[in-house]
Formats: C-alpha cells, structure tokens, sequence
C-alpha cells in the first residue's frame, strides 16, 4: 500500500511567479532548500536537504506555468500544478510514493504532510507573492 500527501495552497501571485519560484535555484532556496532545478524534461538535480544531504531528483514532466514534476529520492515523486484564480494561482501538491509497509516510510509520511502544509508551501506562497507585490524584485 502507498501514500500520498496533497496540498492544496492558494498564492496571492499569478502563475508566471509561482513557476518562477519553483523553478529558480535562487529562487527555489528561499522557500525551501538549495538546489541546481531546472525546468527541463531529464534533468539530474540534487536538494540540499538539512540531516539528509543532497537528495537526487530528476524531472520528468514539464508543462511551463501549468506542471512540474520530479523525482525525490529513488522512490518519491513531487507533483506542482498551477491553476490560474482570479488574480493568483490555485497550487496543487501531491508527493507520492510513500510505501506503508514500510515503518520508516509511514514515519516520514506522518513527518512531511503537516512540514508541506504548514511551514513549506505557504513558505513558497509568500516568497512568490512578496515578488509579485515587489514587480519581481
């Protein structure tokens, strides 16, 4: 049996600057962790992730402004799709692939669903809506 988080997180800036803040390694460090992203189909990258170290990714899905997606670690997958509402964006966020037959992956699953609700996407809204407000500053 696997397990999915979802987040759904509305962000006060259109979809440009939300791809923007996804997708810029500068970018990308201010929100979350460090790391060489890049918005291309094949791209080998590493996450910069306190107590884990650099965590392969590689993405495999890009529709620009609209869906990023990528591996994280060799089991986990990151889905972002960006909605356009009203004057801002509707992001919606599933990582995937956590395996509950596993302790330590029920562990991190019961860990990262309230760090991805709580602290890190509205972190990313905030950083995508300071930008917006500042005329991408």
């Amino acid at each position: 049996m696997t397990g999915t988080i979802t987040v759904d997180q509305f962000v006060a800036a259109p979809p440009s600057e939300v791809w923007r803040t996804l997708t810029d390694p500068e970018l990308h460090a201010r929100w979350w962790v460090p790391g060489d992203i890049a918005a291309t189909v094949g791209h080998r990258f590493h996450l910069q992730m306190p107590g884990w170290g650099a965590v392969p990714c590689e993405v495999l899905e890009v529709v620009p402004e609209a869906k990023l997606v990528y591996t994280f670690n060799k089991t986990w997958t990151l889905t972002w799709r960006l909605v356009a509402e009203g004057q801002g964006t509707r992001l919606f966020f599933e990582h995937s692939g956590f395996d509950f037959d596993q302790k330590s992956e029920r562990d991190a699953f019961n860990r990262m669903g309230p760090g991805w609700r709580d602290r890190i996407l509205p972190q990313l809204a905030q950083a995508a809506t300071q930008r917006s407000a500042r005329g991408r500053g």
